[in-house]
């Protein structure tokens, strides 16, 4: 009995484009001023935890910015970068820049699961506050009212890690062998099924992650129906 559906983003529910071209391009582009004009107030702490995790701690903000676009270059899953792309990509999404884009199996499948009496919930390696505006501000209309819970790097850990699951389970109440979890990566499956999690894998055509055994892929959110 599936009680919980918890899902990846990227690759996933959502073009991997769409975030690496939209989100990381819009970041990218901010960054340099964004941390100029915020130093002493919200960038202070991505300017601390950029310099402690690089090893550089004399560098200044345009050094730091260097730093966090090589990260975004390189899709590195560092805390301070994220933390930065959630307040730039904030605005973007507020004032119309930006907006969440999914597949066109998404939203029907959520609202068919949510009306089913199942709760859902969403990890993904950016921010909290990205993934709240992603949902909030997708292109077609809002789907937000139908997580109930967002999980990151920073609330359940890392992701390829048993532990971060069973960190989500407590945090959710549910128990693990009552939640499915819905990703593209093989890694991330391996990790929420060691934490007694049931796992699907989603691979669709363009995607970079490609299907490996033993789990079971699908194509479209549509071939799910959770008992």
């Amino acid at each position: 009995m599936t009680r919980a559906i918890v899902l990846d983003i990227e690759g996933t529910t959502s073009p991997t484009s769409s975030v690496r071209e939209d989100l990381y391009g819009y970041t990218r582009d901010r960054l340099p001023q964004w941390l100029a004009d915020n130093s002493a107030g919200a960038a202070a702490p991505v300017l601390g935890g950029a310099r402690e995790l690089s090893g550089r701690q004399d560098a200044d903000t345009a050094e730091v910015a260097e730093i966090l676009r090589g990260w975004l270059g390189s899709d590195v899953k560092a805390e301070p970068l994220k933390t930065a792309q959630g307040l730039i990509c904030h605005e973007g999404f507020r004032s119309g820049a930006l907006h969440g884009e999914f597949f066109p199996d998404i939203a029907p499948a959520l609202a068919d699961w949510k009306a089913a009496g199942l709760t859902l919930y969403v990890y993904s390696s950016g921010s909290v506050r990205n993934q709240r505006d992603w949902f909030d501000f997708a292109r077609g209309g809002e789907l937000g009212s139908l997580i109930s819970g967002y999980f990151d790097l920073s609330t359940a850990g890392p992701k390829r890690e048993a532990a971060s699951y069973d960190k989500i389970a407590s945090a959710i109440g549910v128990p693990a062998a009552e939640i499915l979890f819905l990703s593209d990566h093989p890694d991330e499956l391996d990790a929420a099924v060691a934490a007694g999690w049931s796992a699907i894998g989603v691979h669709r055509p363009g995607e970079p992650n490609p299907p490996r055994p033993p789990h079971r892929w699908i194509g479209s959110f549509a071939e799910i129906a959770p008992a």
